[in-house]
């Protein structure tokens, strides 16, 4: 794991953001944390992209981010083959 491949805005208590956090490390990406709720700055920068929930995952080889639990689609964005 060298550099970022992804940034994940999270939220506290958010089900589906441990979810795919624990299915990012399982796949050895390296990615970045945002928290939405103990980090107004981050609520403000997601909520500039017109995104409002979580989790949100923004893939550098990618110019829109995938909102929510998708995991499939996260996997062929970051060229995992299952």
């Amino acid at each position: 794991m060298t550099d970022t491949k992804a940034i994940i805005y999270i939220s506290d208590e958010c089900y589906s953001c441990q979810k795919l956090m624990e299915k990012m490390d399982q796949w050895e990406v390296n990615y970045k944390t945002k928290n939405i709720t103990s980090n107004n700055a981050n609520k403000k920068e997601l909520q500039e992209h017109g995104i409002y929930g979580t989790p949100a995952t923004f893939i550098k080889a990618r110019q829109e981010p995938i909102l929510g639990y998708q995991i499939n689609k996260i996997r062929h964005a970051l060229g995992i083959h299952a």
